[in-house]
């Protein structure tokens, strides 16, 4: 890999020297005609006369300066500076064949500018508006048939890593947008999986808001970002999708079939998927498509996992249809409907090591299980305009999915010296339903004096589900008094959880820069589980008999007050924004048992603060610094002094003088890019501090039953730390992006283990590095690793330590050389230190793909083969601070698969009139 990298370096450098005699440096500084003040990151760049093509492009520094290196170019070209609220700058030269000093480029202010609007004749490649990134999407070339996660990663500061995460200079991404409303689902895998780069106008990145903060215009108090994809007007009336089928060898099949159609306002998609290879979703890669394994699998993390996949082989039929149009000017409707049904099939058996004080106890276990879930889930989004400051956005969801399952289980626990313990085998057959339903009501009213406004939210959570289960299980004690424990029962179970919440808040403008909030949060939530379990009679040969001993019934029900005040202070650099709210909780629970009624009534007044510092050094260089104190309750089952019995090795019981667990959070970040150099920076450090935690107290009788309570610990924390340095080098047809990450953890805790108080001190740390090369649209090369070391040490504890480390590589690369081939590699290595003896502990997983365009490239002929070498596994192991753990599932293993794909479109152009003409 080392050598893999170095030749990468050595290529690129070479070809870097080879077209040096052909550069040429341009330079200039842009400035205010007015006040003669400089213009920080205005955007500055080259086009050709002809066709309006982007040459090169840079924005300025804080001084106004840019400077590019460009290749010569012996046609006519126009030189264009953009800036926000001024008239865009063109002048016409005969070509670029020498370098040259433009000096002074003045920009005239245009005093008709909005703040979210842009007057100008093209589209720079970026524009730096108020709070918005913008970047033109026809700047960036990809590929015809690219996606559009392929054009997020042509463009400056934006990374995708291979689980599909999306960064913005250092910011995560949680939403993603088309035109404004969501496709499917809001994080955007769906879209930027299944659409067309080449449809694609804009690409805007802003602060992610509620939608409370977008309603009522507020500074966002988010720490991600929400990416818009706005659809190009020209492609914004037509259909067009992708059909696909495959079948390969031991019966692997998919199918997939993408199909949108557009008009204007109007768009409807239908998404559905077919397979038996583990993939669960509608996201396909232009390479793998429905692949795991392959390019949705990350080769840039940090867990302990040893395995290339999750647990067991999952076959999944999936149907979605998404729909969003502007049925009148004031009102915009959009939803979607997915139907799933998938089935899981594993076999697992694992190791577990339990340390205690008197000596360890080891338990070795074996499991089968079968699981179906089908599910519908629909959601729907109306907003509607009374008045240009008044607004009602109302969002139904409806959920409703039915499980089966069938299980067999068996187990052995023996002590640290080979005496068996116990044993257990079981097996289960079970039936389940669940329906939700969840809504919210946002109620905005915008008043003349500006961010004076009344915000009202109202939401709602219903939740009903029922479950019906044959327990069939033994349990022989070897050791001890404990009886043998012998169960054939019938187990009917419901749950009810009715949740309502209503948020009020006043926001009064004091200055233009200083604004205070007032309200009230109203919140009321009950709950009840009803379970009752029969045992089965031998003379009826039915399951008649009640079992009181098993049975239970529970219920809670939790009101809350929460009168609440915030100020926003705003100024040109920084945002300061303070919260402060109290909430007074009457949480009262009942439960009866054994024909035992009992009732808890507790009462709270919590307190909760939030401080959000914002300093902006520039444009693109900010720093945040958030604390946050909050409380929690404790669950109602942790709080009720009933016993559960459900599982024979594990008796629970709750302590009703459970203290709320106090949470002091600080996070700190920096984040820093820079469009001239193409590169940029992140930090980000955050600290956790707990009071009163919750935490299990297990202690094991001769028999290696346990016996488990909880209780409250003080003075555990944890740190985290990340970091990531990332540069993009452009030279003609070449593009080499390159990285180095850290991210870090320290943690102290504490424990019990049969009732001895033990402390953990436990260290983290996973570096990473990598890269990627373009050259043009014929080869992408991305190599990438990455080593997670983990160590904890003990106290007052059986175990001193333990340590466990991982090495991962990941190797992608893609050809489209000849014309019409496209051939994709994934090979990835993993090796996991610790895995203890039985399970290997490293293994190589390497996809291929290959595939030919007919008919103008909109008919592929494929071949895939999954995990190449037959190696991929599914080892885990799992260190807690009582136990070490190595698990080991079915995974999917080698299989070669032949699909056809068929690409459709038909776009209805709109006619519109010819270029402007450049601005004088």
């Amino acid at each position: 890999m080392t050598r893999l990298i170095s030749f990468l370096l050595f290529l690129f450098l070479f070809v870097s020297a080879a077209n040096a005699q052909n550069d040429i440096t341009v330079k200039g500084t842009v400035l205010d005609v007015n006040t003669q003040l400089p213009l920080e990151l205005a955007t500055v760049y080259f086009t050709t006369v002809k066709d309006s093509t982007v040459i090169e492009y840079a924005t300025t520094d804080k001084n106004g300066a840019f400077r590019m290196n460009i290749k010569k170019f012996e046609k006519p070209v126009f030189l264009k500076v953009n800036y926000m609220g001024y008239q865009t700058y063109y002048e016409e030269y005969k070509g670029l064949t020498e370098s040259k000093d433009f000096g002074k480029i003045y920009l005239i202010e245009n005093v008709n500018a909005l703040n979210d609007v842009v007057i100008k004749s093209e589209a720079p490649p970026i524009t730096i508006k108020k709070d918005t990134l913008e970047f033109n999407a026809a700047s960036y070339k990809v590929r015809p048939d690219s996606n559009v996660e392929t054009l997020l990663k042509q463009l400056p500061g934006f990374d995708v890593d291979n689980d599909g995460k999306i960064t913005v200079n250092g910011r995560e991404v949680n939403q993603v947008l088309v035109n404004g409303k969501t496709f499917f689902d809001k994080d955007g895998a769906i879209a930027i999986k299944n659409l067309p780069a080449d449809i694609i106008k804009k690409v805007q990145v802003s602060d992610f808001k509620t939608k409370k903060e977008e309603l009522s215009k507020q500074e966002s108090t988010s720490d991600f970002s929400s990416i818009n994809i706005t659809i190009d007007e020209k492609k914004n009336k037509g259909y067009f999708g992708k059909i696909m089928g495959g079948y390969g060898t031991d019966d692997r099949y998919e199918a997939n079939v993408n199909l949108n159609y557009f008009n204007n306002k109007q768009k409807i998609s239908l998404l559905a998927s077919s397979n038996n290879i583990n993939s669960t979703g509608f996201s396909m890669d232009d390479v793998f498509d429905n692949m795991g394994g392959g390019r949705n699998s990350s080769g840039r993390g940090g867990s302990t996992s040893s395995g290339g996949g999750g647990k067991g082989i999952t076959q999944s039929n999936l149907v979605g249809v998404n729909y969003s149009d502007d049925w009148t000017e004031k009102l915009l409707a959009m939803g979607s409907y997915n139907f799933s049904n998938t089935v899981n099939k594993n076999d697992s058996k694992s190791n577990e090591v339990v340390f205690q004080p008197t000596g360890n106890n080891i338990t070795q276990s074996e499991s089968k299980t079968r699981n179906e879930n089908t599910g519908n889930n629909a959601n729907f989004e109306l907003e509607y305009r009374l008045d240009p400051k008044t607004r009602i956005v109302v969002a139904p969801k409806v959920s409703q999915s039915r499980t089966n399952g069938i299980s067999s289980s068996s187990s052995s626990t023996e002590d640290e010296n080979g005496n068996e313990l116990n044993k257990s085998d079981g097996s289960s057959i079970s039936d389940g339903t669940n329906l939700n339903f969840s809504n919210t009501i946002n109620f905005n009213k915008a008043f003349d004096r500006k961010a004076r406004n009344l915000s009202f939210v109202f939401t709602n959570n219903n939740t009903d589900s029922d479950s019906d289960a044959l327990n069939m299980s033994e349990t022989i004690y070897f050791v001890g008094s404990t009886p043998n424990d012998l169960r054939n029962q019938n187990v009917k179970k419901r749950a009810v959880s009715d949740a309502y919440s209503a948020d009020i808040e006043y926001t009064e403008p004091i200055t233009d820069s200083l604004r205070i909030r007032v309200g009230a949060d109203l919140d009321w939530k009950t709950t009840s589980n009803d379970q009752k379990t029969y045992n089965f009679n031998e003379d009826t040969q039915e399951y008649t008999d009640y079992d009181s001993k098993f049975s239970n019934y529970t219920s809670s029900i939790q009101n809350s007050v929460t009168p609440k005040v915030g100020i926003t202070l705003q100024k040109n650099k920084f945002t300061v924004n303070l919260d402060s709210r109290t909430s007074i909780v009457n949480f009262e629970n009942y439960s009866l048992y054994q024909n035992e009624a009992t009732d808890l009534s507790k009462k709270y007044a919590l307190p909760f603060a939030t401080a959000l510092l914002r300093y902006k050094f520039s444009r693109s260089k900010n720093l945040s610094f958030k604390y946050d104190y909050s409380n929690a309750l404790p669950a109602a089952n942790q709080l009720m002094p009933i016993v559960n019995l459900n599982n024979p090795l594990n008796t629970i019981v709750g302590n009703p003088d459970l203290s709320p667990v106090e949470k002091n959070s600080v996070n700190f970040q920096f984040r820093n890019y820079d469009f001239r150099s193409r590169s940029g920076y992140s930090f980000n450090l955050k600290g956790d501090y707990y009071n009163n935690d919750i935490v299990s107290i297990s202690s094991f009788n001769t028999s290696g039953q346990k016996e488990t309570t909880y209780t409250n610990i003080s003075g555990v924390y944890n740190l985290s730390l990340g970091a990531n340095w990332n540069q993009q080098i452009k030279k003609d047809a070449h593009v080499l992006r390159y990285g180095v990450g850290l991210s870090g953890n320290y943690s102290f805790d504490k424990g019990y283990t049969n009732d001895i108080l033990y402390n953990s001190k436990s260290v983290g740390i996973t570096p990473k590095v990598y890269m990627s090369y373009d050259y043009g649209e014929v080869l992408t090369i991305a190599p990438s690793y990455n080593l997670s070391y983990n160590q904890s040490k003990y106290e007052n504890y059986l175990l001193g330590k333990t340590s466990n480390v991982v090495h991962r590589v990941n190797l992608q690369t893609t050809s489209y050389w000849p014309e019409n081939l496209v051939f994709g590699n994934d090979f990835g290595y993993t090796y996991n230190s610790n895995i203890s003896d039985g399970f290997k502990k490293d293994f190589f997983l390497w996809n291929t793909s290959l595939s030919y365009g007919f008919l103008d490239k909109k008919l592929y002929a494929k071949v895939k083969v999954y995990d190449l070498l037959n190696q991929n596994q599914s080892a885990t192991r799992t260190i807690s601070a009582t136990s070490i753990r190595d698990e080991e599932n079915t995974v999917l293993r080698r299989y070669v698969m032949f699909s056809l794909a068929y690409k459709i479109g038909n776009f209805a152009e709109s006619k519109k009139g010819g270029k402007g003409r450049p601005r004088d």
